[in-house]
């Protein structure tokens, strides 16, 4: 069982940065690859970024590529989701997710966050 408290979401003018992080519990958490989800209202969940368990693997969605960057401490617990350059499109609140493989797929991740508003203003 893995618990995962997101945070570091917010308001912010289109163009500028924020930076979510998610602490889980459980000492297994090296074993799990992480990933970063978002829903916007009225839409479906989707994917933004995944890492391995050792942080050497990573995927974006393409529509967030050359703007986020996925990272994580094994040590501390944590993944971080560093978010540059953003845009209005990019509203939506931000999940963190657990899994047994690195994946795209939502349906592939075992452990979910609350969720972080993350709101982009034009």
């Amino acid at each position: 069982q893995v618990q995962m408290v997101e945070s570091g979401g917010g308001m912010v003018q289109s163009g500028g940065s924020l930076r979510l992080s998610c602490v889980a519990s459980g000492s297994t958490f090296s074993s799990y690859a992480m990933g970063w989800f978002r829903q916007a209202p009225g839409k479906e969940r989707e994917f933004v970024a995944t890492i391995g368990w050792s942080g050497a693997i990573r995927h974006y969605a393409d529509s967030v590529k050359g703007r986020f960057t996925i990272s994580r401490d094994n040590a501390k617990n944590t993944v971080h989701l560093q978010m540059n350059s953003l845009k209005p499109e990019d509203t939506a609140v931000y999940y963190c997710a657990a899994g047994g493989s690195i994946s795209t797929v939502v349906a592939e991740y075992n452990y979910w966050g609350q969720g972080t508003q993350v709101t982009v203003s034009s």
